[in-house]
């Protein structure tokens, strides 16, 4: 099994962030305001960012390795109600091939439109959306200065129209990475909660965000853990130094030999009796976060693993977990509980990992639940054979392992 992890040093890293100083954030005004955003995933620093604001111009420097490093450099011009009017992006990605390795993104918003242009030694691509009235944000996965403005914008249409408590403010977004370069306009709300809080959703974030914010309205922290992006971040006073980041975030990508993903796609394989078994699946790294109860909550169906849901391969027919299973192919999910874990085994494929369907479950039984005296970094899925009939379906993270037993025909 591949054992690639995506590691850093953080302690390094968070003194580069708060190595420089800078001056707290507020709403804009004429004066510049420097500021900027750190992101973590577990213990783990996935972007950082510089920005300085003034009344209507927001500029940053950010770098983010999600899992590709990127680094840019943006300048936004602000229109009314805190809505972007125009953007300006330089994207350098050093692992991309020279000739796209730098790329410019130009965005001109107006009330019903937006022009996209982005350009590179290739060629030109330009796109236009039409925004049926709704407000149009630019999204970058890691770039949360850009859901600060997301959130901004949000809240100041919130109350300019005296919406009522629990309603939600219709956005529309655009995309300005490579990988989303034929995708239209999409939707997200924003709903403001009570205690300085606004929750956020869109088609590509697979669950809710949630934003704490000052009395001037600037975001503090964000975090992603009803997400699929299950980030913390923080609003940082001091201006972090993206150059010198950005540049190990570079080294480190080079070393391993290019792009390595947050969550590694694995197999494991084994043979009991006449059958032979393949589960295909995403490993995350435990990246010093609790596990059980937190990240994966009780009594909540979990991908068991990362991405795409977990494929399971039997080329005879077995009893797994006292389920009788054809030969075929099944996703495999869990339950953690307060007390044990289950096991489902689900008859649809091919799905994402956010995607369960319990309609389709062939069944759910009881796991068997052990602690680790030494924790397992990265989410290992084993088959164990233990005769020439009988095996064990292993799985290790942190300090649980569960198990099932494994029967062949």
């Amino acid at each position: 099994m591949s054992r690639r992890r995506l590691t850093n040093h953080p302690q390094s890293l968070i003194a580069l962030i708060i190595g420089s100083l800078g001056l707290a954030a507020c709403r804009p005004s004429a004066t510049p305001v420097r500021y900027g955003f750190l992101t973590l995933l577990g213990r783990d620093t996935i972007a950082v960012e510089s920005v300085t604001r003034t009344a209507d111009t927001v500029v940053t420097d950010a770098v983010d390795r999600f899992p590709r490093v990127r680094r840019r450099h943006t300048r936004i011009i602000l229109g009314d109600g805190g809505r972007i009017r125009h953007l300006d992006m330089d994207i350098e990605t050093p692992s991309e091939p020279s000739a796209q390795r730098l790329r410019h993104v130009v965005a001109d918003v107006t009330a019903d439109s937006v022009k996209i242009t982005k350009r590179d030694s290739v060629g030109t691509l330009r796109r236009a959306f039409a925004t049926g009235g709704g407000i149009a944000m630019a999204h970058v996965p890691q770039m949360y200065s850009l859901t600060d403005l997301y959130f901004g914008a949000a809240l100041q249409r919130a109350a300019a129209t005296k919406l009522a408590a629990g309603d939600s403010v219709r956005m529309r977004q655009f995309y300005i990475d490579r990988e989303f370069d034929r995708f239209p306009l999409h939707e997200g709300f924003v709903r403001p909660l009570p205690g300085g809080r606004a929750e956020i959703w869109h088609d590509w974030l697979s669950g809710v965000g949630e934003a704490t914010f000052d009395s001037s309205g600037n975001m503090l922290t964000y975090s992603g853990a009803r997400s699929t992006y299950k980030v913390n971040v923080t609003r940082l006073a001091a201006q972090p130094d993206v150059a010198a980041i950005g540049e190990r975030f570079a080294a480190l990508e080079a070393q391993r030999g290019g792009v390595v993903q947050l969550s590694v796609r694995d197999t494991a394989r084994g043979t009991i009796g006449g059958a032979a078994f393949m589960v295909d699946y995403g490993r995350p790294l435990a990246r010093g976060r609790v596990l059980v109860g937190d990240l994966l909550p009780y009594d909540h169906v979990w991908r068991t693993g990362a991405n795409a849901a977990t494929q399971l391969f039997i080329t005879a027919p077995i009893t797994l977990a006292g389920l009788k299973l054809p030969a075929g192919k099944y996703t495999l999910w869990t339950v953690p509980r307060a007390k044990g874990a289950d096991l489902i085994v689900n008859t649809q494929t091919g799905q994402w990992g956010t995607e369960y369907n319990g309609k389709f479950d062939l069944g759910m039984q009881a796991m068997t639940v052990k602690q680790l005296a030494t924790p397992v970094e990265e989410f290992t899925i084993t088959i164990v054979p233990i005769d020439a009939r009988h095996g064990t379906l292993v799985m290790e993270w942190g300090t649980f392992r569960w198990s099932a037993p494994i029967e062949a025909a």
